[in-house]
C-alpha cells in the first residue's frame, strides 16, 4: 500500500534534531546539549493552576481559539510587551503550541506553487509544513550577515510566486535577533505587496542585549505572529502557543484549527491563563541564569578558537566547525564517540547549516562546565 501514501508525506523526513537525538540517546555517560528545552520546572503557581482545573472538573471543551479570559490575557500580555494590538474575541487564537500554529498558519496562506522565503540556516520545522502544502522553501543565505535575514537580503529573493516571509527572531538555532531598523526595512520592503510576513516569535522573552521588537506593531495587516508559553515560562509539554493575526485573516485560520484540534486542551489553558496573569515576568529569573551560561559558553568556545556570533536571544549557539570538519554529522557523531558530548549536526537546519553545530546552553553550570571541559579535551586531542 505504499504507493497509495502521499508524495508530499513520503518526500519529508524526520527533524535533523530528533533524528540525532535518537541515534546516540542509549550513549553511556552521555552530556546531552542537544533539545531546545529549558531546564527549569513549570513556575509553581502555574503548575497548581492545572491541579485546580482537574479538581474543579474544567475538562470539557472550550471555545475553539480558546478561553476568552484567556486570549484576553494573552492580548494584554503582547501589548504590555511589546506594544501589539489585538481584539482578543476576533485576532487571538490559542493553539496547541506554537508549532499547531505555524502548521495552521501555513495551511491557510499557502498553494501549490507558491513560495516561502525562509532564513538559512533555520529551524528545521517549517520546510516540512511547507512542502505539504505543495509551496517551496526557499532559503536565504544569512550565513555571511551574522545570521540575520535583513532587507537587502530578502529583495534579492522575492518572485512573483513569494506567499510568505518568515521572520523566527530570535533565532533557532543561531541565536541571532533583529534590530527595529532592520524590521522597520523588512516593513517598508514589503508593505502593499501581496505577501505574508509570519513572525515567530517563541523566544521573545529571552532576549539579551537590546528590547524585542515585533513587525506586527508596524506591518499588521500583513503579519502572522506566533508566540506561546513554552520557553518564557518552561511549558513545553503543556502545548499552548498563540496566533496574533487582523481579524480578516484569523476568521480563516479559525477555521483550520477547528477541524485540526477543535480546542487547545482546557486544563493547560487554565494553567497558561495564571501564568500570563500572575506570571507575567516568570521568565525574568530564567533570562539571568540564561546571560550568566551564555557568557560562560561564549568565552568557553573562544577560548578553544571557534568561530561563533554570540547568541542575542533564544539559548543556542551555532558553532562553525573548523575546516578540517567538512561534515557536521560527522563530527557530532565523532564528539559522542569520543568525548561523550551530543550537539546538533548543523545539516539539520537546512543545506545552509553544513559546517556548523548547534549546542544549546539550557543546561545547568555544572552539566555546561562539564560539557565544555570534554569538548576542550577533544579539540586539543
Amino acid at each position: 500500500m505504499e504507493h497509495l501514501i502521499n508524495e508530499n508525506v513520503k518526500n519529508i523526513e524526520i527533524s535533523g534534531i530528533r533524528k540525532f537525538f535518537n541515534l546516540v540517546a542509549g550513549t553511556k555517560d552521555m552530556i546531552s546539549l542537544t533539545i531546545g528545552q529549558p531546564d527549569f520546572p513549570t513556575p509553581a503557581h502555574v503548575k497548581e493552576a492545572g491541579k485546580r482545573a482537574i479538581d474543579d472538573n474544567f475538562t470539557s471543551y472550550t471555545h475553539n481559539a480558546g478561553m476568552i479570559e484567556l486570549r484576553q490575557a494573552a492580548a494584554t500580555f503582547v501589548k504590555e510587551k511589546y506594544d501589539l494590538t489585538y481584539e482578543p474575541e476576533t485576532e487571538v487564537i490559542t493553539t496547541v503550541g506554537a508549532s499547531e500554529a505555524i502548521d495552521i498558519a501555513f495551511r491557510t496562506i499557502l498553494e501549490e506553487g507558491t513560495e516561502v522565503i525562509l532564513p538559512g540556516p533555520v529551524y528545521p520545522g517549517y520546510e516540512p509544513i511547507i512542502r505539504l502544502c505543495g509551496a517551496k522553501p526557499i532559503y536565504a543565505d544569512t550565513t555571511k550577515n551574522q545570521f540575520r535575514l535583513t532587507a537587502n537580503i530578502i529583495e534579492k529573493y522575492i518572485t512573483d510566486k513569494t506567499r510568505c516571509i518568515v521572520l523566527p527572531y530570535p533565532s533557532n538555532p543561531t541565536g541571532a535577533s533583529l534590530t527595529q531598523k532592520e524590521i522597520m526595512e523588512i516593513a517598508a520592503l514589503v508593505k502593499g505587496k501581496d505577501i505574508f510576513v509570519l513572525a515567530d516569535e517563541i523566544y521573545s522573552e529571552l532576549v539579551y542585549d537590546q528590547e524585542h521588537f515585533s513587525i506586527g506593531t508596524i506591518l499588521k495587516e500583513q503579519t502572522i505572529v506566533i508566540n506561546g508559553l513554552s520557553k518564557s515560562h518552561s511549558m513545553t509539554g503543556w502545548r499552548i502557543g498563540f496566533i496574533f493575526a487582523p481579524e480578516n485573516l484569523a476568521k480563516h485560520i479559525l477555521k483550520v484549527h477547528q477541524y485540526n484540534v477543535s480546542c487547545a486542551t482546557s486544563i493547560s489553558q487554565a494553567a497558561a491563563l495564571e501564568a500570563l496573569t500572575h506570571g507575567k515576568d516568570d521568565a525574568l529569573e530564567m533570562k539571568k541564569e540564561y546571560v550568566l551560561r551564555r557568557e560562560f559558553v561564549y568565552n568557553r568556545l573562544t577560548e578553544m578558537g571557534l568561530e561563533i556570533v554570540k547568541p542575542d536571544g533564544a539559548f543556542y549557539f551555532f558553532v562553525k566547525l573548523p575546516a578540517k570538519y567538512p561534515n557536521s554529522f560527522d563530527f557530532a557523531l565523532s564528539l559522542v564517540e569520543k568525548a561523550g558530548v551530543a550537539v546538533v549536526p548543523g545539516s539539520a537546519f537546512s543545506p545552509l547549516g553544513e559546517g556548523y553545530i548547534r549546542l544549546s546552553f539550557a543546561y545547568s553550570m555544572e552539566t555546561l562546565t562539564e560539557a565544555m571541559n570534554r569538548m576542550e579535551n577533544f579539540f586539543k586531542q
